[in-house]
């Protein structure tokens, strides 16, 4: 390529030839004219720049003051359609607002009346004013030499998707579906009004605080005090069932806040003003939380934090949110043998418990392990049945093992055709290796279910210092199906869990809420498909917390109806979680606490960023 030299150098000058002569045409012989003209040596007439009669220099910016950051373009088309993909609403952005404008953004549209339309930007398109070629060398080391970016020659165009229309019915302001297109050259403003933003994401304005609307992983502003909008989940039946009972999943990878996000959350269940009626309506109850916890990290909510300092303190009254250690948290540590539990993580009251064996005559699939088929599993509960016949409610696990070492019986029920005795022997084998989780030297948990259960109080399950995880599924699951069996019961045992209000949280969930192809596996997921379903009725709310959705069984997760969403790097994570394609593709650049949150009975799907500190001690 040939060399263009320093062509910015160029100032249109002719040779010195020319220069001479023009210099000598001037100082001829030629008369000027009135009106500042003259004749040059070839007769032809000149003008003289100086001349008191220039064209005047126009002002051409125009009066009055910008206002919104755009208008409504109908260049290419302007359409509001019933099927989405072919709306067509666009604005052009000025030239001073475009470095503010961001996709995500949220705009308003008025319309002639005191209607307006609430739109989220969705693209944002640099296209040319002009027609013009600005690929070239020429173009290019230009703008390479030049300070700064001309945008004069370029239009800034934002496609926007409509949301809702907002409109006011008396002093009430409310939102119906997009069924108005609004005219060209509308002006276009930036939403600011707080309670506009809300409206129009049908954002409730009070409940359950989840973290502050964002965009971009900024905190959107408003004109009021304090200027951040709370984002907030319904919690009053005036609205529908409270969402706490309508269950919550929070998914998030290994340092991106989930459980510092998970401990605000319940810590706004156990506020003091929160209470939900029981069943018959009769009187208002405070809702307990039961917490597996296998990292050891949830009994800390009964200290406070101590970085959590009074100006923090004082944001936090001003916005109605609960904070601070809960005084009512108990640990209840699962006596296991070889497994012994200290920590100095916290401060709350330590309970020791067993699991008596007898909870597995109504749940044989505790000890049916992973691989027992149909008849096997069938022939377990045979062999319960008859087990509690012979040694009562009360009989333990050693004398089942001994009841199971009988040839006798296995003969018996081999001639009678019952069992076949190699389908005995299976079953044997895996009824095996459960020696240090039955009756241990500690009371049973049934016998505890009123300290275990208590209203506004926490009862954290910790399993960090239990080695094998065949136990610590056993102990998790055989608590979780006290709670739901009592729950989902007519006639239940303990009138303490029917009647009172529960979150159930089990932490790492998909340890115990995969899908397996077992009978084992069904029975779980059928116990924890059919609580989900009646957590509605029965004041029962599963929250739970994991780092792999897409190992959580469809029929639980399905009930799923609030997804709490942090930072993910895994493909198939990301897409279990089922959230919309535009905040799907923010997931995996999410900065720790940054969040997604998609819950269609509560709101339109909104980034939300949560708080900076933890409401209660974790370290």
């Amino acid at each position: 390529m040939s060399d263009l030299g320093d062509f910015t150098d160029f100032d249109g000058s002719d040779d010195e030839g020319d220069d001479a002569a023009d210099a000598a045409a001037v100082d001829g012989d030629s008369g000027a004219g009135a009106d500042g003209s003259a004749s040059d040596s070839t007769g032809r007439e000149t003008f003289d720049d100086d001349a008191d009669d220039d064209f005047a220099a126009m002002d051409v910016t125009p009066a009055g003051e910008d206002r919104g950051v755009g208008v409504v373009s109908a260049t290419e088309g302007l359409r509001i359609s019933e099927d989405g993909e072919e709306t067509e609403l666009r604005a052009y952005v000025t030239v001073k607002n475009r470095s503010d404008v961001r996709i995500g953004k949220y705009l308003l549209i008025p319309y002639q009346d005191d209607e307006r339309l609430f739109c989220r930007i969705t693209a944002l398109e640099y296209a040319q004013e002009f027609r013009a070629d600005d690929a070239t060398e020429i173009h290019a080391r230009r703008a390479m030499r030049r300070g700064d970016i001309d945008e004069q020659d370029f239009k800034f165009v934002a496609a926007l998707d409509p949301v809702a229309v907002l409109y006011s019915e008396g002093d009430e302001l409310k939102r119906r579906m997009t069924d108005r297109v609004p005219k060209p050259e509308t002006v276009v403003r930036e939403a600011t009004d707080k309670s506009e933003i809300k409206t129009g994401l049908k954002i409730p304005e009070d409940g359950v605080f989840l973290g502050h609307l964002s965009v971009g992983g900024e905190k959107v502003e408003t004109a009021a005090e304090p200027p951040h909008i709370d984002y907030r989940l319904k919690d009053d039946y005036e609205d529908g069932d409270p969402l706490v009972f309508r269950h919550t999943l929070v998914a998030g990878g290994t340092g991106s806040g989930k459980t510092h996000s998970a401990k605000n959350v319940l810590r706004q269940y156990l506020a003091d003003d929160r209470t939900y009626p029981v069943e018959d309506g009769s009187r208002d109850v405070s809702p307990g939380l039961v917490m597996f916890d296998p990292q050891d990290e949830y009994a800390q909510m009964h200290d406070d934090n101590p970085d959590l300092d009074s100006d923090f303190a004082r944001r936090l009254e001003r916005e109605g949110i609960a904070y601070g250690g809960v005084d009512d948290t108990i640990a209840f540590v699962p006596k296991v043998q070889g497994a012994t539990y200290a920590t100095g993580d916290h401060r709350a009251e330590q309970v020791e418990f067993t699991i008596p064996f007898s909870m597995v005559q109504d749940n044989p699939w505790l000890i049916a392990g992973a691989n027992l088929n149909g008849n096997q599993y069938n022939a377990l509960q045979l062999l319960l049945d008859r087990f509690s016949r012979d040694y009562g409610a009360d009989g333990t696990y050693q004398q089942f093992k001994t009841f199971l070492d009988d040839p006798a019986l296995r003969e018996e029920l081999d001639e009678t055709g019952r069992v076949h005795e190699a389908t005995f022997n299976a079953v044997k084998r895996r009824a095996l290796g459960f020696d240090g989780i039955f009756d241990q030297d500690a009371r049973p948990i049934t016998e505890r279910v009123h300290e275990f259960v208590r209203a506004g109080g926490i009862s954290v399950v910790p399993t960090y210092h239990i080695n094998n995880s065949r136990t610590t599924v056993t102990v998790v699951l055989a608590l979780a199906a006290l709670i739901v069996d009592q729950k989902l019961s007519n006639d239940p045992d303990y009138e303490r869990i029917k009647h009172t209000p529960l979150v159930l949280g089990l932490d790492e969930a998909h340890n115990f809420l995969s899908e397996v192809d077992s009978v084992q596996g069904e029975q779980i997921i059928g116990k924890f498909t059919e609580a989900a379903k009646q957590g509605r009725k029965e004041r029962l709310g599963l929250f739970l917390i994991t780092q792999d959705p897409q190992d959580i069984a469809d029929p639980v997760f399905k009930q799923i109806n609030s997804t709490v969403v942090l930072n993910l790097g895994d493909d198939d994570a990301i897409s279990a979680v089922n959230i919309p394609a535009n905040l799907e593709q923010k997931v995996p650049y999410m900065e720790k606490g940054q969040k997604v949150v998609y819950s269609p009975d509560n709101s339109e799907p909104v980034e939300l960023i949560g708080l900076s500190k933890c409401l209660t001690n974790h370290e």
